[in-house]
This record gives C-alpha cells, sequence and structure tokens, in this order.
C-alpha cells in the first residue's frame, strides 16, 4: 500500500496527501511513536517531516544539526525548549524555529505524551536513517544509546545532557 496519495507532478516534484493512519511509524527514541509525514525521497529533498508523541519528562539530549533547520511545532501539551542559553516554555500552539548550527534540545514537561510535527528542511536523511537505526535497539536502550551509537554519522553533534538531567 502507498504510504501516500500523489496530486500532481511540477517541476520533478510530486505533491501528496499523507492522511491519518498513514506513513512509516517506529518507536521514537525519546519515548512513544513517531510517523513519517513527508521523506526526503518524496520531497525531493526538500524537506523531512514527522509527528512524534513524547512521553512525559522525556526529550533528547543537548544538540546541534550541522546542515539542517529544524522547526517543532506543538499540537498538544506542553514543552520547555532550550536554544543555546536560552530556555523557553512552548505549549500547545507554538512554533519554533531552530536554525542550523544552534544548540537545542527539549523536553516534555506535561503529566500526559505530547504531540509535536517535526520538520527538518532541507531534508535529513542521516535523521531519518538515525531513527530507523533506533528502533532496532531494545527498550531500555533507546535513548543514550541511540544519541550514542547513530548521532555523529545522522549528521547531528550531542553536546550534553537531556534537560531532564541538567
Amino acid at each position: 500500500m502507498e504510504t501516500t496519495r500523489s496530486l500532481v507532478v511540477a517541476e520533478g516534484r510530486r505533491a501528496f496527501v499523507s492522511v491519518p493512519g498513514e506513513g512509516l511509524t517506529l518507536p521514537n527514541p525519546v519515548g512513544g511513536p513517531m510517523t513519517f509525514k513527508a521523506r526526503g525521497e518524496q520531497t525531493m529533498g526538500a524537506l523531512t517531516a514527522f509527528e512524534s508523541t513524547p512521553a512525559p519528562g522525556e526529550g533528547p539530549p543537548l544538540h546541534l544539526h550541522a546542515s539542517e533547520d529544524e522547526v517543532i511545532y506543538v499540537l498538544d501539551g506542553r514543552l520547555r525548549v532550550r536554544l543555546e542559553e536560552n530556555l523557553h516554555e512552548a505549549p500547545a500552539g507554538s512554533f519554533v524555529f531552530i536554525p542550523r548550527g544552534v544548540h537545542h534540545t527539549w523536553q516534555n514537561t506535561g503529566d500526559e505524551p505530547a504531540r509535536i510535527l517535526v520538520l527538518f528542511t532541507p531534508a535529513a536523511p542521516g535523521m531519518e536513517t538515525f531513527f530507523e537505526r533506533s528502533a532496532e535497539l531494545a527498550d531500555g536502550e533507546r535513548v543514550a544509546d541511540a544519541f550514542r551509537k547513530f548521532a555523529r554519522e545522522s549528521g547531528m553533534e550531542v553536546l550534553g545532557p537531556p534537560l531532564a538531567e541538567s
């Protein structure tokens, strides 16, 4: 079954719609499922997009992306976001833009799983592979081992611990 519905082809790109329930779903290293909504090969390198539901208290270690800008849109719940040395509260409806090279991390500060839409531009095939490889790890190993083992090869540099540990 094709995971997206193609609409038109323009300048070598296919327009598509990814409806609920479509797209590859994997366990996220920071807890909860994540579902790819658009991958680099679908967008001819324009962007990578996924929806994620991080568990309460969870979030990635402090890191940066050298080659992609990142956007986080908080659909449900609330996050605490660190951008360089500044902490920001990001309740549902918040839009976070993280230019490449900016040190950042976030944490779900709610009592329930949050729901976020994450975009990388241009597409981040290294991050797509990072999530695929992380999903192969055992549940108890996922956060620490995923970032330690796969971050560098995905184009991500880990700089410090998650907010929950700092």
